[in-house]
């Protein structure tokens, strides 16, 4: 459990640090970029946590494809970013994804399991 609490964390501090990276207009802004900085410090930092206990391969789907959907949704609703029913879609697909990662291995399947933590 505790290596998912590093997860999200490290899909938060992401999701800020890329909306801070909108922000920062190119690293021409200071505030900003440090925001990015701290932000994707922290994201990595908390990713490399949670891989002590979640496996590698999921812990990043999950990471990169939340993040990235979460983004997405950020970028329409805050940022005015244009959407359409590809933009919908394509978060669907995302989140198809992470599930069927995420859903139970086929009895008789062999490899690590992640401990809990």
């Amino acid at each position: 459990m505790k290596g998912y609490l590093w997860l999200a964390l490290a899909i938060v501090s992401e999701i800020f640090g890329t909306s801070m990276l909108k922000l920062s207009e190119g690293f021409s802004e200071s505030l900003p970029s440090v925001g990015v900085m701290a932000g994707f410090g922290l994201a990595f930092y908390s990713l490399s946590l949670s891989i002590r206990t979640v496996p590698l391969s999921l812990a990043y789907a999950i990471w990169s494809g939340v993040g990235t959907a979460l983004t997405a949704l950020i970028g329409v609703w805050l940022w005015g970013d244009a959407w359409s029913i590809y933009t919908i879609g394509g978060i669907l697909l995302i989140i198809g994804g992470v599930v069927l990662l995420n859903s139970p291995k086929k009895q008789g399947e062999t490899g690590k399991t992640a401990e809990a933590g």
